[in-house]
Formats: structure tokens, sequence, C-alpha cells
């Protein structure tokens, strides 16, 4: 790993209680991402000392230099996670681990340090256990952490910076989608691209998220919820919106997958982000008895492959999977001015608006996160 001197230590962290404790507000009028926990964690690494002792403080605005280079040149990255609450009152973080291995991997990438990602990880447990009344103990609703590593190099040349600052903030949310677990048409976009080979696509760091707004604007004003992304002139299919995205289909006869379903979702080939959900889902269809007719796959697909599959008869639902959202039923398609209708019936449930893998994938990840179902993926903030 990069820039390895002085790492964070658990043991070093101190606690500085607030004098102003917020008011929880009740689940169901929480904004997504509009209110913040009273605390947050904060850690500063200097290239000559490399990383300082972690702090727990008041939630409060941050100082720095209108010259500090997170503000120019983008270097920064962050994480989303969320935090639950089992009905004894535990909290639960899922998969955390992989989040903090995914921040050391977009922090290098920005030529950022390295740290140590159990620690950091025990710190970010001591955050929420002492917040935990902000966690909504109801299903559909969570704590959402955002862990953030930017710069705070004064300076405007373009260089590795000196010093950097690990933060993170919580907020108590429901939905992402104000709809909540009901289908969503996408704009298949095919003037703007999201990421490409080379690039940074397969990192959380803001440069992948800004200038994405003013297409979902443009997705907005023609009737979709989100912007299903694609590449090349073949039309491949990679992300949507911020979610990765799976298609279920019925495999042509001949086809070298023998199962009912086949489960796609695009490869990781460096434009698409290794969703900590997504893997999730993956697992899950692999191992489950529930899924024992569906074969899931990662593998290029194009918006054709997805009319054919329609027109065929053969095209069975289709889903994005994301920390915010956690999975999101498709309904519709629009593609250059018409839109592609995606089944979203359940089996005598004509009206349910998701299918039926859709559904369980969604229920059997909802019982793992709120503790109905024991899980090793659980991480217990005691």
């Amino acid at each position: 790993m990069l820039f390895r001197s002085a790492d964070i230590k658990f043991d070093n962290l101190t606690v500085e209680h607030t004098t102003t404790p917020g008011e929880v507000t009740a689940p169901e009028k929480l904004v997504f991402g509009k209110q913040y926990a009273d605390h947050m964690l904060e850690v500063i690494w200097t290239a000559e000392a490399g990383w300082g002792a972690p702090k727990i403080v008041p939630f409060h605005d941050l100082v720095m230099s209108p010259a500090t280079s997170c503000l120019h040149y983008g270097l920064e990255g962050f994480e989303g996670m969320k935090a639950y609450k089992r009905d004894d009152g535990m909290p639960l973080l899922f998969r955390p681990i992989e989040n903090m291995k995914r921040l050391n991997t977009t922090s290098q990438r920005m030529c950022m340090p390295a740290f140590d990602s159990e620690e950091m990880l025990k710190c970010i447990a001591a955050l929420v256990k002492l917040d935990h009344r902000w966690i909504p103990q109801k299903r559909g609703y969570s704590l959402y952490l955002r862990p953030t590593v930017i710069s705070l190099h004064p300076t405007l040349g373009v260089s590795v910076p000196a010093k950097v600052m690990i933060f993170v903030i919580m907020s108590p949310v429901g939905p992402y989608f104000k709809e909540g677990f009901k289908a969503i048409p996408l704009l298949a976009q095919t003037e703007y691209v999201r990421a490409f080979p080379g690039g940074s696509g397969d990192v959380k760091c803001g440069g992948n998220y800004g200038p994405t707004i003013l297409p979902m604007k443009i997705a907005a004003s023609q009737g979709c919820s989100q912007v299903l992304w694609l590449f090349g002139e073949d039309c491949k299919c990679t992300e949507v919106g911020t979610m990765n995205f799976f298609i279920v289909i019925k495999p042509r006869p001949g086809s070298e997958v023998t199962t009912k379903y086949e489960v796609v979702t695009a490869p990781l080939d460096g434009t698409i982000l290794p969703g900590i959900t997504r893997r999730s889902v993956m697992e899950m269809i692999k191992t489950e008895p529930e899924f024992a007719e569906c074969t899931v796959t990662e593998r290029d697909f194009t918006m054709f492959e997805i009319i054919d599959a329609v027109k065929e008869g053969r095209m069975v639902e289709a889903f994005g999977t994301g920390t915010a959202c956690i999975v999101t039923p498709v309904d519709r398609i629009k593609f250059k001015g018409e839109f592609i209708p995606i089944p979203t019936s359940m089996p005598d449930t004509p009206d349910a608006g998701r299918g039926l893998i859709t559904d369980t994938v969604y229920n059997k990840l909802m019982d793992i996160q709120y503790g109905v179902v024991e899980s090793e993926w659980m991480y217990k903030c005691q």
C-alpha cells in the first residue's frame, strides 16, 4: 500500500461530546441527506507525521484555505454505508470492512494515503455507538454514513497532497427514492458517458458524480427517474444513475446457460463501480436455494439485447442495486424516444410493481440488514 507511515490507531481515539444535542426527526418525516447526527469522526494525515490521532467531535463546519486542492482538482473520495438497529437495539453495519477497503482503493487512486481498514472501522463503530439514538428503528430506514477523504493541501499546483483529512458524518434516512420500493423508468443515455476505460469509474470520487447531474435533469424532464448509462457504438449497458444494473432474462435455446433464468450484470472492467450491494446480490443468487433456477453472470450486454429479449418474451425483470437504494426495480427504459417495457409483476400479483427475483433479493437483504436473520455480513457496534 502507498504512503504507510504512522497509521490510524483506535486506541488513540478521543471523544468530545456535544453540548447541544439535536432533536431526532420521526422516520416518516426524514428527507434523504438533510439532517445530521450530533457527532462526526475526523483524522488528519501529513506527509511529515503520517496519520494523527482520530477524534470524535461535535458536528461542525470545516475550515480550509480557498487554495485547498480538493476544491480545485477534485482530490477527494468517499463511501456510502448504512447503520441499522436490531429489534433489541443493537446497532449493525452492513459489510463495513468492504467499504474501508474500497475507500483505501479510491484514496490511492487519487494519490492520497492508505490507512488500516480494521482500525478505521473500529473508530467508525465507536461513532455509531455514540450516536445510536439517530438510527431509525423502523424497516426501510437507517443511518447513512459518509466517510470522506479530502486533500487539505493549500496549493494551486497540481501535485500529490501533503495534508489529508478523513472525516465521517452521519444522516438518518428513509427510502432514497420518494416512490419507495417501486419500479422506476430509465432514460438510456446516448449523448453523455459516465466513465471510460482507463478513467476512474471504478472508484468513488466526486468527479464521477458531479458531471452526471445534468444528464439526470434531462432524464427527469423526459419522465424518467434515473439514467441508464450506455457506452460505445453498440450501446453497452453499464450502470443506472449511481447504482449497479442487473437484468433477468430467459436464455435462448442452445445457450450455455442451462438454468431457467440468467441474471446478468456488467463485468468489473474498470468503468464499473464494484458495488458492495452488487457483490452481495451476486453471492446470494449463487448460494441461496430460492435462486436455484438462476445463473448469475458478469458479461457485457447491450441495449439491443434488452430490446430483443423484450420482443422475444425472454425479458423477466430488471433492477438496480446500491447502498442508498438497496434494490430498485425498473419498469421501462426510454431509448431513442421510445419506451421499452420491462416486466414487473410477480406470479398472482399483477400490480406488484416488481419481479419475483427482485422482490426476493430485496427482502432477503433487508432481513439480514435489520438483524432478522443472523449473518456474518453484519458488524456489531458494541
